[in-house]
């Protein structure tokens, strides 16, 4: 077999050390909350997974239990005490909801996302969100789009949890569904605009059943648990264009399938590798699964190269991880068997880049909680991945074992230092153009929970009144002096490390000029339109000039004057889902332009289309409400080709054709038009 470096060392170790230092500790039981009117447990059963918020908190799911039976989710402190956010209930008790979570992600937007496997309008499962806040609401039902087979053409039935593109999209497989009913891969906006982006045919003899992983070449990576060229499971690509490619396929026949055989969870990134865990193969003699390497563009020769191999037997170090590796702030990767083990429950263990293994922690039988150290019942068999919290600690959940048998959440202090949260911050404005008898303003601070930040005034005229320090979202308070020339002025202030300029006006030199402007607030529905403003002045040759801050506020006419007159502008239609704010300098005064929450909306005419098995040739018509909305429209099959207005900006048409049906079988097609779908259907000859 060959082997390639994953770092610059030059081979790799593969080795197994003993456990050194570190403390392990069950911190909640799930099922220790019982609703005595009907007996289900309120805090949830088997957790499926567990995040760090931004806020330092854990946020999960878990698959059963609740109020419903049908899993909840929840917030947990480090210290181990819950606050249940919502109870999912099954269809049968709650016809349209959602039950039985895969899990959930804190998206970049604060809001946490995820997908539930069962329940929903069609009863095929969808995508939820929630607030940190507990407040619930189901974004996209699955099984909304059929085919003529009868198969949910947008996918059923999703069996993992989300991901969250580089372009914001949120990215997750479903397990049935899609034209041949073999599941599909689809993206989601986090306002609920859903796309199929990949639909698995029946050739993969597989359906997915574990989520994504985008790698630094922004391509998408998963894997398959069976088929294959050896049926003992693939890696494949999905390029941002929808483009699939094996890449690697487990069970190598001439060698015993020492690369290892059935993946279940998604591979990470590791200098230039994929690291993909298998739960089972190695060789005859171990059988316990793998740790492999494998280039994000294939393995060379179609072996990966070998990190551990796990043994069924030979050792008490676990077999058959089924967790997604996680990468500690150590750079080492942590990760857990889900069998094995000094008490045959599973293990946590951590794995150098060179592939020494040391067993962190070995899990106790449920049956026997006596044979662990400390005589409790400390939970059994972890399955989902590790996170790291901002104190440096690694929390993990198993789906078994704990004081009522139902699953724990544990906490592995490896001595680590805290990494605190990932902070951003952003400023509510980056100017100010007040006046020349300035006065008092505020600007508002956008910041991640938990991470603190301070505002100072880098000039004298300005003076920070409060809010001069803060944690997360808050207000800066400020004054400006008057200004007793007649020159501009500007300085600045540091507010969470971006720069607020304030700019000021001259004043009037003595039996000089003065100037009224009205209104000095205007708002605009989000369609926009024409405003004016008016200026008056007093006094002989008072030159005066208007000045847009804000792009989308345009001046048509107006921008300048020696006497009293009118500015007029335009805005055009809000295509953001927030409402804007901007303003104008005219006359030395600002004037305040707000525009009403919009965003863009699309009708198609016709929403579909069928053809003979001749084909032919046909339009879309695409209506934005916002002259101003962008679309695009894409192929997502090979007979149907668009030969016109692939893109446009407003009112539009989409011209394509539909080649000849050769086959026996009605085809089913669709094309991806301003987020919609558009399903093309074509019957067989006769």
């Amino acid at each position: 077999m060959k082997t390639f470096a994953i770092s610059l060392l030059a081979a790799l170790t593969l080795s197994v050390v003993s456990s050194h230092a570190q403390t392990f500790t069950s911190i909640y039981s799930f099922g220790t909350k019982t609703n005595p009117v009907n007996g289900f447990n309120e805090d949830g059963t088997f957790p499926v997974s567990v995040v760090v918020g931004t806020d330092g908190n854990l946020y999960g799911c878990a698959n059963g239990g609740g109020t419903n039976g049908a899993g909840t989710a929840f917030k947990m402190t480090t210290a181990g005490a819950i606050t249940v956010l919502h109870t999912f209930c099954n269809s049968v008790v709650c016809p349209g909801s959602l039950g039985s979570p895969n899990g959930m992600i804190q998206a970049s937007d604060g809001n946490f996302y995820g997908t539930a496997m069962t329940g929903g309008a069609n009863d095929a499962g969808g995508v939820f969100k929630l607030t940190a806040q507990g407040t619930f609401s189901t974004l996209y039902n699955f099984c909304s789009i059929t085919n003529s087979s009868n198969f949910c053409a947008d996918g059923a039935a999703p069996k993992a949890g989300l991901i969250e593109g580089i372009d914001g999209n949120l990215y997750g497989t479903t397990s049935g569904g899609g034209p041949q009913g073999e599941g599909t891969v689809f993206f989601i906006s986090t306002s609920g605009v859903f796309s199929n982006f990949f639909n698995f045919p029946i050739a993969f003899a597989s359906m997915p059943n574990t989520g994504l992983f985008q790698g630094s070449d922004t391509n998408f990576y998963g894997i398959f648990h069976g088929g294959g060229n050896n049926g003992d499971g693939i890696v494949y690509r999905l390029t941002q264009a929808g483009t699939y490619t094996t890449i690697y396929s487990f069970g190598t026949p001439t060698n015993n399938n020492i690369d290892g055989d059935g993946p279940l969870a998604p591979p990470i990134e590791f200098n230039g590798n994929l690291i993909v865990t298998t739960v089972s193969g190695g060789g005859v003699a171990s059988n316990g699964g793998t740790v492999v390497a494998i280039p994000l563009d294939g393995a060379p020769d179609g072996e990966a190269a070998k990190l551990h191999t796990f043994c069924t037997s030979c050792d008490f170090h676990g077999f058959a991880p089924t967790a997604q590796f996680l990468i500690g702030s150590d750079t080492n990767f942590y990760g857990a068997t889900s069998e094995g083990g000094s008490n045959t429950a599973g293990t946590v263990f951590q794995l150098t880049p060179e592939g020494a293994l040391t067993t962190l922690h070995s899990f106790c039988a449920v049956t026997n909680p006596a044979n662990c150290a400390d005589g409790s019942f400390e939970g059994a068999h972890p399955i989902p991945p590790l996170v790291q919290g901002h104190d440096g600690k690694f929390y993990g959940v198993t789906d078994e074992g704990g004081l009522k048998g139902n699953g724990t959440v544990f906490q592995i202090d490896m001595g680590l230092p805290a990494i605190g949260p990932v902070c951003t911050f952003a400023l509510s404005a980056t100017n100010a153009t007040p006046s020349a008898s300035g006065g008092s303003a505020t600007v508002g601070v956008i910041a991640s929970n938990g991470c603190d930040w301070t505002a100072v005034s880098n000039d004298g005229f300005i003076t920070i009144t409060s809010g001069s320090s803060g944690s997360g979202n808050g207000t800066v308070h400020y004054s400006v002096a008057a200004n007793s020339t007649t020159n501009a002025v500007t300085g600045t202030m540091t507010i969470a490390g971006e720069t607020f300029t304030v700019t000021e006006a001259g004043g009037s030199a003595p039996g000089g000029c003065t100037f009224t402007v009205s209104p000095s607030v205007i708002t605009l529905t989000s369609k926009g339109g024409s405003k004016s403003v008016s200026v008056k002045t007093k006094g002989t040759d008072c030159a005066w000039t208007a000045v847009s801050n804000d792009p989308f506020i345009t001046i048509t006419s107006g921008s300048n004057g020696t006497a009293s007159g009118k500015v007029a502008f335009t805005v055009p239609g809000n295509t953001n889902e927030t409402a804007l704010s901007g303003t104008m300098t005219i006359a030395g005064e600002t004037v305040t332009v707000n525009q009403a929450v919009g965003g863009c909306t699309f009708k198609l005419s016709p929403k579909s289309a069928k053809f003979k098995n001749t084909g032919g040739a046909k339009t879309v018509k695409v209506t934005p409400n916002l002259t101003d909305c962008t679309w695009t429209a894409v192929s997502n099959d090979g007979f149907i080709t668009i030969t016109g207005g692939a893109s446009g900006v407003g009112k539009g048409v989409v011209s394509y054709t539909v080649s000849t049906n050769v086959s026996s079988m009605t085809v089913t097609g669709t094309m991806t038009i301003a987020g919609q779908t558009y399903t093309i259907i074509q019957t067989p000859p006769k």
